[in-house]
């Protein structure tokens, strides 16, 4: 029993490490502009497919068959380490390509309006999910592809726990990435400038901060953690396809709001909370009630404690 426990507990926080990567994104942009963001799940979508085509049509093994044959005497079985360089690689290609399009999607759908009421950049956001489900399944199709196992699959046991080395790099890559979140929210100028235009966006203005610039960062910091998870998403499952995107996309929504949307350690407590409850749910035989499960929280949340875990309740002004 206590083996079965510790197992699903490893592998809820595996799971939940990436819904905190996308939560993050959801908290961050709603932080500094209070909009619900419901196309950040296609981002990470998108950035899955870019991980995708970046190793298969590129033809990233190429590098290694090129270093092999130059190198192979001298380095020999080292060299089994250029299929993890090319993984990395992609994830990066991922990354960038993810952050250019949501400062895209901020300046093109979100900026005109952002004077506007809450209801018409809530129905915006709706519209640009929709435009790129619709659109990846016109131009690549609609059918799930395997995507390239360019790891080998390598497994540990600790004790009574049993995971792989794509588990533990999963794990890896996303504390590292919320870390280095965490450090640039709080020790650099740009993050500096973040707190400050979520705080009061007009008097930071006047201070000399240019929001619209932090603004659009804060887009391609949150959409480059969501194409992360995409891309280790779709190694974990060896899986993707253009609709990918729209279940993990409202599970971290609830996943923000469980911690407490706005705050970023929020963010991250809650994707692991959320990825534990999905692992136990599966584990006790509840696995086709699992996503129901996941919207059942959400709802005693918004009931109990509308502010989350770390938020505080604030009445807001009408």
């Amino acid at each position: 029993m206590l083996e079965q426990i510790l197992q699903q507990l490893a592998n809820g926080l595996i799971l939940g490490s990436v819904y905190a990567l996308l939560a993050l994104g959801y908290t961050m942009v709603y932080g500094i502009i209070k909009l619900i963001n419901f196309a950040h799940g296609d981002i990470y979508m998108i950035g899955a497919f870019i991980g995708y085509y970046f190793i298969n049509s590129l033809k990233l093994n190429f590098f290694s068959s090129f270093i092999s044959a130059m190198f192979g005497p001298v380095m020999g079985p080292h060299l089994v380490k250029f299929s993890e360089f090319n993984f990395l690689i992609s994830l990066i290609a991922a990354m960038i390509g993810a952050a250019i399009l949501g400062v895209i999607i901020e300046f093109l759908a979100y900026r005109p309006l952002r004077n506007s009421t809450r209801i018409a950049a809530l129905i915006t956001a709706i519209g640009v999910s929709f435009l790129l489900e619709y659109g990846m399944v016109f131009f690549v199709g609609a059918n799930t592809r395997s995507f390239p196992q360019v790891i080998k699959t390598v497994r540990y046991t600790i004790g009574p726990v049993s995971i792989s080395n794509i588990q533990l790099m999963i794990l890896g890559i996303s504390i590292l990435l919320m870390v280095g979140l965490q450090f640039i929210v709080q020790k650099t100028k740009m993050g500096k400038a973040m707190r400050a235009v979520s705080v009061d966006s007009d008097a930071a203005q006047l201070m000399g901060i240019n929001v619209n610039r932090t603004i659009s960062f804060t887009f391609a910091l949150g959409s480059a953690l969501a194409g992360a998870a995409g891309v280790l998403i779709a190694l974990y499952y060896n899986s993707l396809e253009p609709l990918m995107g729209m279940t993990p996309g409202i599970k971290s929504f609830v996943a923000a709001v469980l911690g407490g949307i706005g705050i970023i350690p929020g963010a991250a407590l809650g994707g692991f909370v959320i990825g534990l409850l999905e692992t136990f749910a599966t584990a006790v035989g509840l696995s086709d009630f699992r996503d129901a499960i996941v919207y059942a929280i959400l709802i005693i949340i918004l009931l109990v404690r509308p502010a989350g875990i770390l938020g505080k309740n604030v009445k807001e002004k009408v």
